[in-house]
Formats: structure tokens, C-alpha cells, sequence
């Protein structure tokens, strides 16, 4: 049991003894909240228990506070004071930090790995964009928040599969062999009316160059069903392959790569079928309709088409029924802000089909606008569309690409300032964080040049400066971080907290030298340095984020 926990429950005891002695009414006592306040003046913990508890207890938050602390029982405090309306501030005795930091240098690489829980799997969805063309920058936030959010989840405990739902059946992927189709023939010297549903992207007369670089002219004389149906398998699997190639490039694996076409006919007729029978889907004018309207929606939605083809709607409520039927318990699913109107209906088509459908999580992702020096950045140089991921990459690397994506709040906007991203000073938060990284593994070779032992069993209580004790704070705040943050799948937390211990462990490298001080006190401070580094690339990871030695 971490300090916070042990006090929380120290909090919790003495309102016990409070309603025990009948200072305080008989009530079901309110869960305590510690925090760590702004101003090292205001303690180590602050709670706002007495506030909270007020209308349970019928006594005014001053009251309540006096009453906890006249009777909290807990070795570790020195001192706790109330303050405003109610808060209490508790001052720990300094051997508490000590043991907090030997408990994370015991805990050594493992340190912000909680243990293993026993629930259900989680699911997680993201990306999915349909093969048909290049990722564009909005996809890259939904990767790079994706990713970290698995990352984030694993180390909080949780058992975790990603997964990218493949849109390879419908009518774009239709379209993406007409498009190709025409761009091929083009290639070829044949007059051709482009089509009016077609992928115009430089991408596509990319792909049908490769298909005659590889086989010539062999489709022209194909008949042009025939051909197109060729095409469209040539086309799939590069649009396929480039789309993992640039996701892997941009440090974005998944465990699974689902095929929609698995879900055709026979698991989506199962699915269709069994809410026909439940009353959930209806016939009207010869199409199949989900009642949608009954969960919210604001009309009833398609199923099956009156030509007996399957929507959209209907490939999706077979694959959230399959996701359940694979055992996981939790699923979470990333999708852009325009998909909003689509959540009651397959939240619909779950409950019909009996599952709890707040067991599905739905985030969504907003818009990326990108700037470059002041300038909004709409278009490719080269494509002239939305710029692809791997253009922003190649401009600004992986490392600020995915910082940036993941430090705001995915339901906010994010403003993506290239030429910040591209800045080697402290302005610029990636470079901040990996410097302060690279600095202690400096500091850690020089050390080792003189003789400076990193010992597990340094003699920490001569961390007296205000500048190490912060640090050490921080350092004990990590694993709770790490379980808020898995707990409102807020990734933009961990991005948060890196910076946060970057800027102290740079203050303290401004104030307290290792190299030329007594030997005992050079260990402490390297030993403090060490464990700041090790939470540094902790957190990176979960970004997806490097961690340089050298800068």
C-alpha cells in the first residue's frame, strides 16, 4: 500500500471514530480524494474530504475537518492543518519520501507496471481507415492516441488485444478498382472517362504505375468487369501494405488486422437474423430496418438495402457481435467527431442482441489543424489533398509527431504547430523531456568516470533540497498517475506528467551537482537522477516516444 492510499484510509478511520464518539452524525462516509497542492507551503496531501462529506454529516467542512483531525492516527504525519473552507493539508515526515523512493528503486525497470487485474479483455479499435488511399494527419492522431492508450492500459494491469477493423467490402473498395481501372488505362494510352465516385489522390496513379511496371499491359485485354475485379485484388493488398508499413513506421502495431470480408454473408446474416426474430429489425418497403428509434436514435436505420445488400450499419453490428463472441468484456473503440449519430445504433443493435451495450466505450477524436509559421497547412505539396502522416513525419520525425498528437485531450481540437515541433530548445516539449533523458544518461557516464557508484542502498535521507524532494514527490506520484490515467483512457496525462518531471529534474541539475561533492551525497543525487530517468522513459514509451542517450 503506497502513503496516499495508507493516509486515505487513515482519513476514512477517523471519521469512523468521529461517528464512533458521536462528534460527527451516523453517515455512509464519503470516498477521500488526496491531491498534492500547487505550493510546497500547503503540505505534502491535501484532501477535500470535510467539503464533501458536509451535507452527510449536517456539520459545516470546518467542523468536519477539526473532527478528522483531532483523530487521525498515522506515523507518517507530522503535522495536518486545515485550511479555507475545509481543506486539510498534511505535512509528512521526510523519511516517508525516503521510503517512497527505495520502494521505486527496489521496483527497478517494473516501476509504473501495476499488477495484473483480474477482468475481462479489453478491446481496443482504432485507426481502421478504409484501404483506399493514404493516411492523412487526422488518422496519424487517431494512431498515435490509439497505440498509447494499449500502451497506457497494459501497464496499468489491464489484458489488452488492439485490433484495425479492415473496410476491404463495399462500395469504396468498388470505387478504389474503378478509380485504378481508369488511371491504368490512362497509363496505357486508352481514352477513359474518369469516374465520378473515383480516388483522384496522386496515390492512385501511383498504384496503377506499379501494376504495369510489374505486368504490363496483360489486364487490356481483359473484359472490363473481369479486369476491374483483378484490379481491385492488385489494389487492395498494396493499399493494405502501405497503410502497415506507414503505421509501423510510425511505431503503430496492432495484434490483429480484421477483414470485414470475414463478416460476409454468413455473420452478418446471423446477426441480421437473430434481431429479426428478437423484433429489433423489421421489414418495410423490401429493406430490413433496426429500430433504432426506440435507444434514443432519431429514425429508424437500413440494415439490408431493398436489393438485398447489406449497409454499412449491418457489417458493423456482425463485428461488434464477434468482438463479444471472441471474450472480450470491454470494448473500446476511437472514432473521428462526425461519427457521433452512430453510436445509439449499434449501442441498439447490442442491447437486441443481449449484450450490455455500456460495455462498449466510444472516444472520439477531433480535427488536427496544422500551422506552419503562423499559416494553416491544408494541402499536400505533392498530392495536393490532406497532408499524409508520412509527410508530416518525414518533416518533423516520430517523436514529435506522436508527443504532439498525444498531449491534448482527444475531444479537443488540437493545433499542431510544425515549427514547434521542430525546435531543439525547452520551448518545444518532446525535446524538452528527451533532453532531460539524455542529460542524467550524461550525467550517469561521467559519474561512472569518477568513481560514483549508482547503489540501491544509497543513503537518501541527505536529499534535502527543496529541488530533490519535489522530484522524489513526483517520482511516488508516478504509479497513481498511471491508474487515473488508464481509468479515463486519458493518455494526454502521461504526456502531462513527463513534462512535468522533466522541468523538475531540470531545476534540481541547476541547483545540486553530483560530480565534486562528498561520495554519500553524490550517491543520493545519482541515485534520485536515476530513478527520475527510468519514470522519463516509462512514460515515453507509453507514447511511443524515444528515449536518447545522447542529444
Amino acid at each position: 500500500m503506497d502513503i496516499k492510499d495508507k493516509l486515505a484510509d487513515a482519513i476514512a478511520a477517523a471519521a469512523k471514530r468521529a461517528i464512533d464518539d458521536g462528534a460527527l452524525p451516523a453517515s455512509e462516509i464519503p470516498k477521500v480524494e488526496l491531491s498534492v497542492p500547487p505550493q510546497k507551503e500547503m503540505g505534502d496531501f491535501a484532501t477535500n474530504f470535510a467539503m464533501q462529506g458536509a451535507k452527510a454529516f449536517r456539520k459545516s467542512p470546518r467542523q468536519i475537518a477539526q473532527e478528522i483531525v483531532n483523530r487521525i492516527v498515522m506515523g507518517e504525519i507530522e503535522r495536518a492543518d486545515i485550511a479555507g473552507p475545509g481543506f486539510i493539508n498534511f505535512y509528512m515526515k521526510k523519511n516517508v519520501l525516503y521510503d517512497a523512493l527505495a520502494a521505486a528503486m527496489a521496483a527497478g525497470e517494473d516501476y509504473g507496471n501495476l499488477p495484473p487485474r483480474d477482468e475481462p479483455r479489453i478491446m481496443v479499435e482504432y485507426v481502421s481507415a478504409n484501404p483506399t488511399g493514404l493516411l492523412h494527419v487526422g488518422h496519424g492522431r487517431g494512431a498515435a492516441v490509439g497505440s498509447a492508450l494499449v500502451n497506457l492500459l497494459r501497464a496499468a494491469g489491464y489484458s489488452v488485444a488492439s485490433e484495425y477493423y479492415i473496410n476491404d467490402a463495399g462500395n469504396q473498395i468498388d470505387h478504389l478498382a474503378e478509380s485504378v481501372n481508369a488511371r491504368y488505362l490512362e497509363l496505357l494510352g486508352e481514352k477513359v472517362e474518369f469516374p465520378e465516385d473515383g480516388y483522384r489522390g496522386d496515390d492512385i496513379i501511383d498504384t496503377a504505375r506499379h501494376i504495369i511496371e510489374r505486368d504490363g499491359d496483360k489486364y487490356l485485354a481483359m473484359e472490363e468487369p473481369e479486369r476491374i475485379k483483378a484490379l481491385k485484388e492488385i489494389a487492395l493488398a498494396e493499399k493494405l501494405e502501405k497503410l502497415k508499413s506507414d503505421l509501423a513506421a510510425f511505431n503503430v502495431t496492432f495484434d490483429k488486422w480484421f477483414s470485414e470480408r470475414t463478416l460476409h454473408p454468413d455473420k452478418v446474416r446471423a446477426a441480421v437474423n437473430e434481431l429479426r426474430e428478437k423484433g429489433i429489425i423489421y421489414e418495410k418497403d423490401g429493406a430490413l430496418w433496426l429500430r433504432s428509434t426506440d435507444y434514443g436514435d432519431d429514425k429508424d436505420r437500413v440494415v439490408i438495402r431493398d436489393n438485398g445488400e447489406p449497409t454499412y450499419l449491418a457489417a458493423d453490428i456482425a463485428y461488434h457481435r464477434d468482438k463479444f463472441e471472441r471474450g472480450f468484456g470491454t470494448l473500446i473503440n476511437i472514432w473521428g467527431a462526425d461519427h457521433h449519430g452512430y453510436v445509439c445504433r449499434v449501442k441498439a443493435a447490442l442491447t437486441g442482441l443481449g449484450y450490455n451495450a455500456d460495455n462498449l466505450t466510444i472516444l472520439f477524436l477531433q480535427m488536427v489543424s496544422l500551422f506552419r509559421s503562423g499559416e494553416t497547412v491544408k494541402m499536400s505539396k505533392r498530392a495536393g489533398t490532406a497532408v499524409p502522416i508520412e509527410e508530416l513525419i518525414a518533416d518533423v520525425g516520430v517523436d514529435a509527431a506522436r508527443y504532439f498528437f498525444v498531449m491534448r485531450s482527444m475531444d479537443s481540437q488540437l493545433d499542431f504547430d510544425i515549427d514547434l515541433a521542430k525546435k531543439e530548445s525547452s520551448e518545444n516539449p518532446v525535446y524538452y523531456i528527451q533532453y532531460a533523458h539524455a542529460r542524467i544518461a550524461s550525467i550517469r557516464r561521467q559519474a561512472a568516470e569518477n568513481g560514483i557508484a549508482e547503489r540501491n542502498d544509497a543513503e537518501l535521507s541527505l536529499l534535502t533540497d527543496e529541488s530533490e524532494i519535489e522530484l522524489i514527490k513526483k517520482i511516488e506520484e508516478y504509479p497513481e498517475e498511471i491508474e487515473r490515467a488508464a481509468k479515463d483512457y486519458a493518455p494526454q496525462r502521461v504526456a502531462r506528467f513527463a513534462h512535468d518531471i522533466a522541468g523538475l529534474f531540470h531545476s534540481f541539475y541547476t541547483k545540486r551537482r553530483i560530480i565534486g561533492v562528498a561520495k554519500e551525497e553524490a550517491e543520493a543525487r545519482l541515485a534520485l537522477v536515476v530513478k527520475a530517468q527510468q519514470v522519463i522513459r516509462h512514460a515515453l514509451a507509453i507514447l511511443g516516444v524515444s528515449a536518447p542517450e545522447k542529444m
